[in-house]
């Protein structure tokens, strides 16, 4: 097996845990299999499912749901760039590629020295996390339904780990650190005032500074 394809396989059974965690609180949330199951399959995008299971099960509408993950999966844009010169795919391939343009195939792609294994690479990661990411939704809703209360076991703690993770990379920077302070205080302030699920869409506002900053700091470095 070639060596990327050993760091996939790795990468997206450690991804499925993750799934096994989502299909527990999603249980909880009030997702039947076939709703949680349709979620991964049509949503593949693990923030995304987590933004809108937590907007849900914390009372907040379904309309605020889909905007949050929408909003979060909306990063998976700015990765066809990156994907589609390397792939090179046909219509119907292409379609199917665009499923699984997240965070970690991009990642896999990307770290590889030639085009095949980029290729390769992409196809390879993508498959085996949808594959796993499926598989662990079903046992998590599954075991869900055994678990009297998720926190027992730890849990409840993997919605905001999640979160933290993906954030890490990015608070990093003076952008990233402006975007997650403002961020932050703006969902504060609105949490007394707001519907359940609405402080995370008013937080997003903090991105508009964040990307401001970024662009001044890129004119600084190009001399402009």
């Amino acid at each position: 097996m070639r060596g990327h394809r050993r760091d996939s396989f790795v990468l997206a059974a450690a991804v499925g845990l993750i799934g096994i965690t989502f299909g527990v609180f999603a249980d909880t949330s009030g997702f039947s299999l076939a709703q949680a199951s349709a979620l991964s399959v049509l949503t593949f995008t693990g923030a995304s499912q987590f933004a809108a299971v937590s907007v849900i099960g914390s009372g907040g509408n379904p309309v605020a749901a889909v905007v949050s993950g929408l909003l979060l999966a909306a990063r998976n844009s700015l990765y066809g760039p990156v994907v589609a010169p390397v792939l090179r795919a046909r219509p119907g391939r292409r379609a199917m590629a665009a499923q699984f343009v997240i965070d970690e195939t991009t990642a896999m792609m990307s770290a590889q020295d030639n085009p095949e294994a980029a290729r390769d690479a992409f196809w390879f990661t993508g498959l085996w996390l949808f594959a796993f990411w499926n598989v662990g939704t079903v046992v998590g809703v599954l075991a869900g339904g055994l678990l009297e209360d998720p926190g027992v076991w730890g849990l409840d703690a993997a919605f905001p780990a999640a979160f933290v993770a993906l954030l890490v990379p990015h608070v990093r920077t003076r952008p990233g650190q402006v975007a997650a302070v403002l961020g932050a205080a703006i969902a504060v302030v609105a949490v007394p005032f707001t519907p359940a699920g609405a402080p995370m869409l008013f937080a997003t506002l903090a991105v508009g500074p964040g990307l401001w900053i970024r662009s001044r700091q890129a004119r600084g470095t190009d001399g402009t």
